[in-house]
């Protein structure tokens, strides 16, 4: 079939390869001025200056290799060719914008985020502010440690914010032991809670761990010492809950194993371990390393605020334990 003069067919030459982007933006011209059939008109829908319409319109016929439009007329009217293009053209306008629709929910889509049940509601609160500030929506879920841990593997979250040894850690939480009682300064010695002969019958004062703190790095060092100093088993336990193991100490002059910041929220006083430094650490774990590294990059001192770092703690070594001594003769007891 020949074409007419209107119709006319760009020469190969002339012809090159658009970019996707520039083809799905030359369709976008091409469509809203054949639907209003006016340059001008067609440009002002598209949102683009007219110049920049009649370019694009220029650089898709150059393409497809022959004219949309009849020049000839004021009118932009379509020639055959382009009336026959017009169907394809608003298919891929409309899946671009499908696209762009799609990519807006999926940015608002919420990084679900596993964080420790210690993090307070308002710490919590501004961290998604700040997020939000970043692009980033997040959901979160509180659980213990290990708890974490199964939620990330088996893709109920995206990321959480993992129990590890101090030394492997971005933030780390100093941990001591807490109490009712009247405010002493100084360290708390474990060995001054061990029971003397005469009261073997005794249950003895108790240090209640929380399950924040049920983990390898804590545990096992508190353990060690407590058998290493003469303690018995009983004299530490783990408790149920944070509320739990409050409960106890508070009626009564067991103690605490806990942060600075908890031991404050609680009306307890706080003293750091005098044989052992102990202390919980942290770190971003997700599905994908740039997501970690993301979080860990844009959110660093609101994660630390949640999670009661000291101000500005990063990568501390607040870990290992020192030798077991005895406590100092002027030393006061626990």
């Amino acid at each position: 079939m020949m074409l007419s003069k209107t119709e006319t067919t760009i020469s190969m030459p002339e012809r090159h390869t658009m970019r996707a982007m520039d083809l799905v933006g030359a369709c976008k011209a091409f469509v809203n001025v054949s639907e209003r059939g006016s340059f001008t008109l067609g440009a002002a829908a598209a949102r683009i200056p007219q110049p920049v319409a009649s370019r694009r319109i220029a650089a898709l016929e150059r393409h497809l290799g022959a004219r949309l439009f009849d020049r000839s007329t004021r009118r932009a009217t379509l020639t055959q060719f382009g009336r026959d293009m017009l169907p394809s053209a608003r298919r891929l306008v409309r899946l671009a914008e499908e696209m762009e629709h799609d990519a807006e929910r999926a940015a608002l889509r919420p990084l679900r985020l596993a964080v420790p049940d210690t993090c307070a509601t308002r710490d919590l609160a501004l961290l998604g502010a700040e997020a939000r500030e970043e692009g980033i929506h997040l959901d979160f879920r509180s659980a213990a440690p290990a708890a974490r841990t199964e939620l990330l593997g088996a893709r109920e979250v995206r990321a959480a914010l993992a129990g590890v040894p101090p030394g492997e850690a971005a933030w780390t939480v100093p941990l001591g032991l807490a109490g009712a009682g009247e405010p002493r300064a100084g360290a708390v010695y474990l060995e001054t809670l061990r029971l003397p002969r005469d009261r073997s019958s005794s249950r003895g004062r108790r240090v209640w761990l929380q399950p924040e703190d049920d983990v390898p790095h804590v545990r096992d060092p508190l353990n060690r010492l407590r058998d290493a100093v003469g303690l018995r088993p009983g004299q530490v336990v783990l408790a149920a809950s944070l509320a739990s193991a409050a409960a106890e100490v508070l009626g009564s002059e067991d103690l605490l194993l806990c942060s600075p910041r908890q031991a404050e929220d609680l009306g307890l006083y706080w003293r750091p371990t005098g044989e052992v430094r102990l202390a919980r650490g942290y770190e971003v774990a997700a599905e994908t390393g740039d997501e970690a590294e993301r979080l860990r990059a844009l959110l660093g001192r609101a994660i630390a605020r949640c999670l009661g770092a000291p101000a500005g703690e990063s990568r501390g070594e607040p870990s290992g334990r020192e030798p077991l001594g005895r406590p100092d003769p002027g030393q006061e007891p626990a």
